[in-house]
């Protein structure tokens, strides 16, 4: 009665962007991504099933996230969108506008920019939201 159905978010790496590797212009990606290196461009899941997105304490992304789970332990100069769920880790740096539907924030954690969340009513009209565009 109470229950509700969950995408399960991806629990394992596909792709490693590694310490030291910077990588200019886009990502699209589907499943898991660590990255401990730098992009700049913007970071995309792609794909029918729930992937995942992990930025590890040295890494960092210039553009915009877009992905239905984010663990944050580096640095975004962009806005992030997690459709399902955020973790904003003790050394997060967020410059930009992070929109959540479920959102766990560690002490340590820096946002500039406003914490935006995604119910279920207001997800269909961010249609005409621009930071909330799919592409």
């Amino acid at each position: 009665m109470f229950s509700t159905v969950r995408k399960k978010p991806q629990n394992r790496i596909d792709t490693l962007i590694g310490a030291g590797t910077v990588i200019d212009g886009d990502i699209d990606f589907n499943g898991g991504l660590r990255v401990d290196g730098c992009i700049n461009g913007n970071v995309n899941e792609t794909g029918s099933k729930p992937g995942m997105l992990v930025l590890s304490e040295h890494g960092r992304v210039e553009g915009a996230i877009n992905v239905s789970h984010a663990v944050i332990n580096g640095t975004v100069l962009g806005p992030v969108r997690a459709k399902e769920y955020v973790e904003l880790q003790s050394k997060s740096m967020v410059t930009g506008d992070v929109c959540y539907k479920t959102l766990e924030m560690h002490v340590g954690a820096v946002i500039e920019g406003r914490l935006i969340h995604i119910n279920e009513l207001a997800h269909t009209e961010a249609a005409s939201d621009p930071l909330m565009d799919d592409d």
